[in-house]
C-alpha cells in the first residue's frame, strides 16, 4: 500500500541514514551512541512507525488482506459473523486473517500490531478494547482503512452498529405484557458500549411499562457461559420472575445454575437471551431471544471496508441495523 510510514520516513525524520535506522530497530543499537539511538525511537514512535515483515511480492497486487479482530472466537455470535465475512473475502478474492483477543486488551493490542505488520489492507474491529490511542498512532498514520462494529465505543470511523436499545426494549416489553412485575438483567462486569445500550434499553422500557427500576435485579458476571451458572445463585435471591440477559451464552449457562438449584424454565424464570444464536432452538426449552442480523452485520462491514479501502476519500458512514424478537418456549404469562 501507498502512503505507509517507511524506515526512509522514520530516517529523514530523525536527521540519520536509513542503514542506522534499519540496523537500531533490528537489534544492532549498541552500535550506535545513546543520543542517535533515542532519535531514532523518537522518531519511530511519534511517526507510528511499524515494520513491514510482510512478503508482498508472493501474493499479486489484485489480492487484498483484511483483518479482523474479535474479543471471543468461541462465542458462537462471532463464529458466524466471522463466517459471512470469510464467505464474501472468498467471493472476492481476498485473504480475511481473523485474530482472538480472549477478551485481553494487551493481546489485542498485539494483534493489531501484527497486523500492520503484515501490511494489512483494511482492519475490522469489533473489539472495546482498542481504543482512540491506537486508531490514531498506528491505523491513521499508516494509512490503513478500519471500520467498527458495535462492540467498539470510538465514534471516529466507519460504524455499523445493531440496535441494541431497541433490542432490550423489545425482551422487556415481552415479558411485561406476560404479566412479569420483576424483571432482571444480566449484565457484564465490563459492559462495552453497545451493552450499556442494552442496559439503557431495559431501563427504558421498565418506565414504559410503569415498572420500578430496582438495582438488586440488575446482576454483573462474566459473559460466557459460566458467568451465567454462577447468575442462577444471585437470580434466586431477589424477587424477579422474569430475567434478560446480556447474551446467549450467559443465558445458556443460567439454564444450567437454574437446575442444579432445583430451578425450571420457564415455570420459575422466565429467560429471554440476546443473539439469537444457532444454539438456542436446540436448548430445552428453546430460548426465546433477540435476534441480530448477524449474517448481515458481517456482510455489511466487510463491503463497507472494501469500499473504503478503494476509496479512502469517502465520507464517514454510520449505519444501524434492525433487531427484532424471536419467541420461543422459555418465557410464558404470570399467572
Amino acid at each position: 500500500m501507498t502512503n505507509r510510514v517507511t524506515i526512509r520516513d522514520v530516517a529523514r525524520y530523525a536527521d540519520v541514514s536509513m542503514s542506522t535506522v534499519s540496523q537500531i530497530l533490528n537489534g544492532k543499537a549498541n552500535r550506535f551512541s545513546n543520543d542517535t539511538r533515542q532519535k531514532v525511537l523518537y522518531a519511530r514512535d511519534a511517526l507510528g512507525y511499524v515494520p513491514d515483515f510482510n512478503a508482498r511480492n508472493l501474493i499479486t497486487n489484485s489480492v487484498k488482506t483484511i483483518g479482523v479482530i474479535v474479543p471471543d472466537i468461541g462465542n458462537p455470535f462471532f463464529s458466524t459473523f466471522i463466517k459471512s465475512i470469510e464467505l464474501l473475502a472468498m467471493e472476492q478474492n481476498c485473504i480475511s486473517l481473523i485474530l482472538s483477543s480472549n477478551d485481553n486488551q494487551e493481546l489485542e493490542r498485539k494483534h493489531l500490531e501484527q497486523l500492520i505488520n503484515r501490511s494489512i489492507d483494511g482492519i475490522i474491529i469489533a473489539s472495546p478494547s482498542i481504543g482512540q490511542a491506537e486508531i490514531d498512532n498506528q491505523l491513521k498514520k499508516n494509512h490503513i482503512p478500519y471500520l467498527l462494529i458495535d462492540q467498539n465505543p470510538i465514534a471516529d470511523g466507519d460504524r455499523v452498529m445493531t440496535d441494541d436499545f431497541n433490542g432490550a426494549e423489545l425482551a422487556v416489553n415481552h415479558l411485561a405484557q406476560l404479566g412479569h412485575r420483576k424483571i432482571a438483567m444480566i449484565m457484564a462486569k465490563k459492559p462495552s458500549d453497545n451493552l450499556k445500550r442494552r442496559f439503557f434499553g431495559y431501563k427504558q422500557a421498565l418506565n414504559s411499562n410503569g415498572l420500578e427500576f430496582d438495582e438488586k435485579l440488575v446482576i454483573s458476571t462474566e459473559m460466557s457461559k459460566i458467568g451465567g451458572m454462577n447468575a442462577a445463585n444471585k437470580l434466586i435471591q431477589t424477587d424477579a420472575t422474569a430475567v434478560l440477559t446480556v447474551n446467549d451464552e450467559v443465558a445458556i449457562g443460567l439454564y444450567h445454575g437454574l437446575n442444579l438449584l432445583g430451578k425450571n424454565v420457564p415455570d420459575d424464570y422466565s429467560v429471554v437471551g440476546y443473539d439469537n444464536i444457532d444454539l438456542d432452538e436446540y436448548l430445552a426449552p428453546p430460548l426465546t431471544s433477540i435476534s441480530q442480523p448477524v449474517h448481515e452485520l458481517g456482510a455489511t462491514v466487510f463491503k463497507k471496508l472494501i469500499e473504503r479501502i478503494k476509496n479512502p476519500d469517502l465520507p464517514q458512514t454510520e449505519i444501524m441495523l434492525p433487531v427484532k424478537l424471536v419467541k420461543r418456549n422459555s418465557t410464558k404469562e404470570l399467572s
